[in-house]
């Protein structure tokens, strides 16, 4: 790769991005992060500063790995990846070597699926969304941009996620089910019913959790 490769973030996903570019011959020069990141980070990685340093990036020579994962929502993951593209930058899609990726898949821009992922035929992610460890997309899906599928869980054909979504580790949704833009699935929520934007789910079955009372 003839470009420099700048990574957004410098905390557990982020190290597991550097491991598997590392293993992909890929060599990550800096880090741009709100703080400058502790130990473990490798010391050869150069902080950059903080956002306002990606005006400083020459966008002909340089490509972008989002390195922000789930820290309670995907809104500073998104927020990143649009400014990145605001910019004029490009991001990188990282695959990891023993994820399980269909030939007939379409990945967009900024794609990540981490080890032991499965992503079979048919299936559409959409840019910047993260298919994370041990994960299955099963055929005929689609993700949505900026959704975030959490380790372990398991979405059967044709399945439709929205965008910004959030899928809990270990949720399963079965087959044909739709589910809306920036909607949450719950830690090992069984989905049998369509899921509407913006709604929460929880539990086996999977059913909407009740906002607090007021006052509470």
């Amino acid at each position: 790769m003839n470009r420099r490769v700048v990574i957004l973030g410098g905390g557990g996903h982020a190290r597991v991005l550097l491991s598997i570019l590392s293993a992909a011959d890929v060599s990550v020069s800096g880090c741009i992060a709100r703080e400058r990141p502790g130990d473990p980070w490798p010391s050869s990685i150069e902080y950059l500063g903080d956002d306002a340093a990606l005006r400083d990036l020459d966008v002909n020579r340089t490509a972008l790995v989002n390195g922000i994962g789930w820290s309670r929502s995907t809104r500073l993951r998104q927020q990143l990846f649009e400014l990145g593209k605001t910019s004029g930058l490009s991001f990188l899609t990282v695959l990891h070597a023993r994820s399980v990726i269909d030939p007939s898949a379409v990945l967009a821009e900024g794609v990540q699926v981490m080890a032991g992922a499965v992503v079979q035929c048919g299936v559409m992610l959409g840019a910047n969304s993260l298919i994370n460890t041990g994960a299955i997309v099963d055929h005929d899906c689609r993700i949505g941009v900026h959704s975030f599928v959490a380790p372990g869980a398991c979405l059967s054909g044709m399945v439709k996620v929205g965008n910004a979504v959030r899928v809990g580790v270990g949720a399963t949704i079965i087959q044909g089910i739709h589910v809306g833009d920036d909607a949450v699935i719950a830690a090992g929520a069984v989905v049998l019913d369509h899921v509407g934007a913006s709604i929460t789910v929880a539990g086996v079955p999977a059913k909407p959790m009740r906002a607090p009372a007021a006052g509470n």
